[in-house]
């Protein structure tokens, strides 16, 4: 190879890599070892790490702990899902078409919304989307939103106003939900979007029948970011309060938490929106000629590799097929009743934990404002302090929420899902007794 190139030398390949970041000696690594040496080795590290088959959890913040039946493995990991990933060919794709149009299907259904795309990478990016849908084509404008958005959702928010010119302002709560005094003087006739996330991040129920009228004062759209689907069984969907938008995270609903990824973003919109939403969207139709077979297609490709880029709404170069696919056999094997129970149950378990932590001594709660399956706790020592507690008990606690909010470094967010039982919420309590003496 080197000769064809004309060289005489490996080093005269590398002449372009600057001499100051080359290493001039062997890597720092050990020696090789077997095959049943490294399993051996691996395994060990492995059991390092706390899992929820070993402890019970109570993390939420984005990443939530829902029962799968087992039916969605065993659907799921058949080949023909498992090494189908996009539809590049729709015509000879026709079982992923159809998984995808049934998961369009859900998503409106769960939301209340009119249409909903082939699915996004994660709830992260479904809100820029969401907000770029929102400033159209130029990428100029004013975006509003909510302090109680998911921090880390707001950081990719803000990564991208810097690389695509917009401005960002944020919104500050009161009583763990946004406040509507601070909003309705934010929206301006240039605000583009308004994002809000129900339940918040702080897991506290916002008005959104209160904020919809703010967003809708000007020419802004309303988006709802929604990182629990397990709520919208029990709360009001996007659709019922007016709501221009919903973005959100399916990962939880058939798909294992896996220390956080792989995610699966959705966006659902109004009608009107249609030709304006990234990624794909399937459609339904009949087959020409006598048989008259259903058929599914590829209705809307605004994707770049399909389209002259100019014209294109996004540069999403996938769908999250196989978690798609997971959350589509979930939601189908729940039904709408088994969905409905599932909230129930979060709403009630969370509710009990809640009760049994604040009647501890020196444990409170953070705000009065209702809650789903996440409430915040102020504790009597730091978050980080009790951490340390939780990891000698086996039991993985709540989130700490020092690292994105000023002054809340003795606050730790807490979830109860319905995987929960009260002897897992049980054992939590005497953890906290613990600092409690």
């Amino acid at each position: 190879m080197l000769a064809d190139m004309g060289l005489s030398a490996m080093e005269d390949l590398l002449k372009t890599v600057p001499e100051d970041i080359r290493l001039r000696h062997p890597l720092d690594l050990p020696p090789a070892c077997s095959e049943p040496e490294l399993r051996r080795h691996l395994s060990v590290m492995a059991k390092r790490n706390t899992n929820l088959d070993d402890a019970p959890s109570f993390l939420g913040a984005g990443t939530y702990d829902h029962a799968i039946p087992s039916v969605v493995h065993h659907l799921r990991n058949r080949s023909e899902f498992v090494t189908s990933y996009t539809p590049y060919q729709p015509e000879v794709s026709q079982g992923m078409l159809q998984a995808i149009y049934e998961f369009q299907t859900m998503v409106c259904q769960i939301t209340g919304m009119d249409i909903a795309n082939a699915s996004l990478y994660d709830g992260s990016t479904a809100l820029v989307e969401a907000a770029l849908l929102a400033l159209g084509p130029g990428d100029r404008g004013e975006i509003v939103v909510s302090s109680g958005v998911d921090p880390q959702y707001r950081r990719v928010l803000h990564t991208y106003a810097f690389a695509r010119g917009f401005t960002i302002k944020e919104v500050p709560t009161q009583n763990g939900v946004t406040s509507l005094e601070a909003l309705n003087e934010a929206v301006t006739p240039a605000t583009a979007a308004v994002l809000m996330q129900q339940p918040n991040f702080f897991g506290c129920i916002e008005d959104m029948h209160s904020i919809e009228p703010i967003a809708h004062k000007g020419k802004a759209l309303f988006v709802t970011a929604i990182t629990e689907p397990a709520s919208l069984g029990i709360l009001e969907p996007p659709g019922s309060y007016n709501a221009d938008i919903a973005v959100g995270e399916l990962m939880s609903f058939g798909n294992p938490m896996s220390y956080g990824a792989p995610a699966l973003g959705f966006m659902a919109t109004k009608q009107k929106f249609m030709r304006l939403l990234p990624g794909r969207l399937v459609g339904q139709t009949v087959e020409e000629g006598g048989h008259k077979q259903t058929g599914y297609v590829l209705t809307l490709q605004t994707r770049e590799q399909h389209i002259r880029r100019e014209r294109a709404t996004s540069n999403i170069c996938t769908n999250q097929s196989l978690l798609a696919v997971g959350t589509t056999i979930f939601l189908a094997t729940m039904g709408k009743q088994g969905f409905r129970e599932m909230s129930e149950l979060c709403a009630q378990k969370a509710h009990y934990a809640f009760r049994q932590i604040t009647a501890l001594r020196g444990f409170s709660s953070v705000f009065s404002s209702p809650f789903f399956d996440e409430f915040t706790i102020r504790t009597p020592v730091s978050a980080r302090q009790l951490e340390l507690y939780f990891e000698r008990a086996g039991v993985i606690g709540g989130y700490p929420l020092d690292a994105h909010y000023a002054g809340m470094e003795d606050c730790m967010l807490f979830c109860v899902t319905e995987t929960r039982t009260k002897e897992d919420i049980d054992r939590l309590v005497e953890v906290l007794k613990e600092v409690q003496a």
